[in-house]
């Protein structure tokens, strides 16, 4: 029999398992993601993740819990940059984590992911001076536009102006009428091709827009 090895390993607790999942989600995706995979990433028998996490569920909260404690939930007299640094924060995040975009809002909820909601209701109940439904509305807004960009981000050619170009010429090849029949849609394929696309400005101009409507908002609710 081969000697016992000397190594000493890390023993296994929530946290280590927790870590090690969201690293294998980062890497290899979701899908890769199950408690045999995790197991022999940990380099342990599978039962012995029970001990630690009830179930897989258990362990998908747990890892979208780090997510959420990467974000940066700040607080401070100026409401506008409060939340662009919010939602800014959770962009890089969710780019760190692509995987965690469709768990965000369907996990129960730990400290991390309360605090972050409790966060972004008081800043625009306290700092943005929201009544109560205003401030829901306005909050959903944003989380509506966080998420979806997100989603976007995600799922759509990380070169956006080779993709146009390429998706622009496939059609108008194969069917030289596509241009007239569809010619917005022919505008924003050369747009896209001459000029490129830039996530982030294309975020942050987004995130002034919802900014600019809650401002809106904030006008309204004074004036009743």
């Amino acid at each position: 029999m081969p000697p016992p090895s000397s190594e000493k390993r890390t023993p296994l607790n929530r946290e280590r398992a927790i870590r090690t999942a969201v690293e294998l989600a980062d890497t290899k995706g979701l899908g890769a993601l199950s408690m045999r995979n995790l197991a022999a990433q940990l380099r342990v028998v599978p039962m012995a993740l029970y001990r630690h996490v009830a179930n897989k569920e258990d362990l998908l909260d747990g890892m979208v819990e780090v997510v959420y404690g990467e974000v940066d939930a700040p607080t401070g007299m100026d409401w506008r940059a409060t939340l662009r640094q919010r939602a800014t924060s959770m962009r890089e995040a969710l780019r760190r984590h692509p995987w965690a975009v469709e768990l965000m809002e369907t996990s129960s909820p730990g400290p991390a992911n309360l605090h972050y909601h409790n966060a972004g209701i008081g800043c625009l109940r306290e700092q943005a001076g929201l009544p109560i439904r205003t401030a829901i509305d306005a909050y959903n807004l944003m989380d509506s536009y966080l998420y979806g960009f997100a989603l976007q981000e995600k799922t759509l050619p990380s070169d956006i102006t080779a993709a146009a170009e390429t998706r622009r010429h496939d059609l108008t090849t194969a069917d030289p009428s596509f241009a007239s029949r569809f010619p917005y849609l022919i505008e924003i394929a050369e747009e896209l091709g001459s000029s490129g696309y830039d996530y982030t400005g294309q975020f942050e101009r987004g995130l002034a827009l919802v900014l600019d409507g809650i401002e809106q908002l904030r006008h309204e609710a004074q004036g009743r």
